[in-house]
């Protein structure tokens, strides 16, 4: 009598799926140049044939695939590509420095590209003040809205989006001042001016 071999752990199954999902999402914003984490996904998702998967990878885990196929595949010009991404941030930053700038996204994690945008978040009750900058350095920009979530009910903010002399996009988002004080930022997220100094300085 032969012993039936239990069924395969469904939990096991979609772990794998997750997984096999986040490093193929990385490959393809890796070598495809997508900085969309949710149109990465589904294009992953499709090309392994679970375009119909309700687990999908999160953006973390992505970040982590992505951290390891550029330190195996991308090892010799990611580094450099990530120094001039940071560089211009730290630029930018000095200039809007009366704004209290931290840098956030890709550039600080580690895992931009060479398409990849700069973000960075700025603080002013003045809604008007970056603006008013901007125009007084004569510095060309696109604005829009973001909604955030500040003191634990979502706001409408300022943004703005300038495009530096590489080419390379900026994505500049005003907070109001008791954002700056509600120690929702952490190191490994958010970096000010000293601590972008500190990671060129490695």
């Amino acid at each position: 009598m032969t012993k039936e071999h239990p069924p395969r752990n469904h939990a096991y199954k979609r772990d794998l799926m997750r997984e096999q999902l986040a490093h193929q999402t990385a490959k393809l914003m890796a070598e495809d140049g997508i900085i969309d984490y949710a149109f990465a996904k589904r294009k992953a998702a499709r090309q392994l044939g679970a375009a119909d998967t309700q687990h999908l990878p999160s953006n973390q885990e992505v970040d982590e695939a992505l951290h390891s196929y550029r330190s195996l595949f991308q090892s010799e010009s990611h580094p450099g590509i990530l120094r001039r991404l940071r560089e211009e941030a730290l630029a930018a930053m000095r200039l809007l420095a009366e704004f209290r700038p931290y840098l956030t996204g890709s550039v600080l994690s580690g895992t931009a590209g060479a398409q990849s945008d700069i973000n960075l978040v700025l603080f002013s009750d003045d809604a008007k003040a970056v603006l008013l900058f901007l125009l007084k350095h004569n510095i060309e920009f696109a604005d829009g809205e973001w909604k955030v979530r500040v003191g634990g009910h979502e706001e409408t903010v300022p943004s703005y989006t300038l495009t530096g002399e590489s080419g390379v996009q900026m994505h500049v988002v005003v907070l109001p001042e008791n954002a700056h004080h509600s120690g929702s930022r952490h190191p490994e997220t958010h970096a000010d001016i000293a601590a972008v100094e500190a990671l060129l300085a490695i």
